[in-house]
């Protein structure tokens, strides 16, 4: 059935990435070093690589910008990600779409958004390019706490509750560590985005962690391999085996 009502169509459709990293400082002898969970802004220029005075100008942003005819928005987030950041080749994943009418002064812009988990050494590259007056890595809360542009504090804190499954339900935890590492190290990196007492509490932690089945501990000729580097008691190096978890809703139900 034909109608005649009119439809009205966006003014723009764009992709935004919202990068996050875990860095390591060491912050003294036998112990771990502290993990932080980091993401990464760009701080708008005055003006575009045009000339024109930009939208939003001086505040601070995640990378992004308008897809183009030819390309879809994955492309496109992979081409401004590497355009504004100088940061290519990372696993980039769609978690969400942007709609509302409100959301950008020049009109309605439809936004798909993005995240990216990725190593402190992938971004290593980041550097200021013409479309950005500043490139920062910032601890969750201070980015929370700058003058964002646009909606994406939302898109943020949207994309941290993935990084969070990511982080429960996956060994993503192995990226952030050396191959052999104490079970200190492993707990300091899923506190960085997991807020789970039986992470945080050491002995239920210490406890349950041997028993995962994609954690082996490392033996040498025969007897257990031991590291002193985080304490002065040599403690049991572990690694990930191959085994990936797999979760079920049915599974505790089913066998109770």
């Amino acid at each position: 059935m034909e109608t005649n009502q009119k439809f009205t169509t966006p003014d723009g459709y764009a992709s935004d990435i919202a990068v996050f990293t875990i860095t390591s400082d060491q912050i003294g002898e036998y112990k771990p070093p502290l993990k932080t969970l980091k993401i990464m802004l760009i701080k708008r220029s005055e003006f575009d690589h045009e000339g024109n005075p930009s939208i939003e100008a001086g505040k601070w942003a995640l990378p992004g910008g308008f897809v183009r005819p030819e390309e879809t928005a994955f492309q496109a987030a992979e081409r401004r990600l590497l355009e504004e950041t100088g940061v290519g080749g990372l696993r980039i994943k769609h978690f969400g779409i942007y709609d509302s009418p409100k959301r950008d002064n020049r009109g309605w812009i439809i936004s798909n958004a993005h995240y990216v988990i990725a190593k402190e050494t992938d971004l290593k590259s980041r550097k200021i390019t013409y479309d950005a007056a500043d490139i920062q890595l910032f601890p969750i809360k201070e980015a929370l706490g700058l003058e964002l542009a646009f909606d994406h504090r939302q898109i943020i804190d949207d994309a941290i509750w993935f990084i969070k499954k990511d982080m429960a339900l996956t060994t993503l935890a192995k990226h952030f560590l050396p191959e052999e590492f104490v079970l200190s190290e492993l707990q300091g990196v899923l506190l960085t985005v997991l807020d789970d007492p039986s992470i945080a509490t050491d002995a239920a932690f210490f406890r349950k962690a041997p028993t995962l089945p994609f954690l082996e501990a490392v033996s040498e000729n025969g007897k257990p391999k031991k590291s002193n580097r985080y304490s002065k008691t040599p403690a049991q190096l572990y690694r990930f085996n191959e085994v990936q978890p797999i979760v079920s809703v049915y599974r505790n139900k089913l066998q109770g």
